[in-house]
């Protein structure tokens, strides 16, 4: 998905605060899993994330992008990283807390996938631990037609990405076109990138189906947050 930008990602998205983002996670933590000492992030990315995570717990990441991950671990040498897909995690073990932020679960793009993907997430919830899972945005917010461009003007770099988004069905297209200028040159490049439009209610099916009660609703940047915990004997409450 990024195999062409992944150099550039974090520069991409200098504008996210992942300070306050972090400190928004910790609160729900601390509020509904006291005591939580272990954490997995699913589709860690660059691993800005666990670099703040790894303050408070014993962090471990999960990403399919082979380049994210050299860049996570060069970020957070001596953290546990790992290769997978989230629709067929198995690690072996269960965390606390698990994670998966910035709309990654949306890539999953039909719901049987996004089932699949959360079935196996909240099969590493340890007993009384949470899961954590940001979505994209649903079919009523996302808007097909409609011209997005973002830019990052660093010295040594210049990027515009842009984009039309558009659907096929319940899933969104975006085609981001690339203009790269370093000191050597000037490139361009495109992304394809496919994402499940799901509905509020697909994703607490989701949740309620992988036996998990959802305890709260949040937000860290616009999207959402759903909250949901494990019970005691690894059993919904719901």
């Amino acid at each position: 998905m990024f195999d062409k930008s992944a150099a550039y990602y974090d520069a991409l998205y200098s504008w996210k605060d992942y300070e306050a983002e972090v400190a928004k996670l910790q609160d729900l933590i601390q509020r509904h899993s006291l005591g939580a000492s272990t954490l997995l992030d699913v589709a860690c990315g660059t691993g800005k994330h666990l670099e703040l995570l790894r303050r408070s717990f014993g962090v471990e990441g999960v990403d399919l992008d082979p380049e994210l991950l050299r860049i996570a671990a060069e970020r957070n040498p001596g953290v546990p990283l790992h290769r997978g897909d989230m629709m067929s995690l198995d690690l072996g073990r269960t965390f606390d807390v698990v994670t998966c932020l910035f709309s990654s679960v949306a890539y999953m793009q039909t719901p049987d996938r996004l089932n699949l993907a959360i079935q196996h997430m909240a099969a590493h919830v340890a007993a009384g631990g949470v899961l954590m899972v940001e979505p994209f945005f649903g079919p009523e917010e996302f808007r097909p037609g409609e011209p997005w461009a973002s830019f990052v003007d660093e010295p040594d770099l210049k990027i515009a990405r842009m984009d039309v988004p558009t659907t096929q069905g319940h899933v969104g297209l975006i085609t981001f076109h690339y203009l790269v200028a370093t000191s050597e040159g000037i490139e361009h490049f495109t992304e394809e990138h496919r994402l499940g439009l799901f509905t509020d209610h697909q994703y607490r099916d989701a949740l309620s189906a992988a036996g998990l009660q959802l305890l709260q609703e949040a937000d860290l940047m616009g999207r959402g947050l759903y909250l949901a915990r494990k019970g005691l004997d690894g059993l919904s409450r719901g």
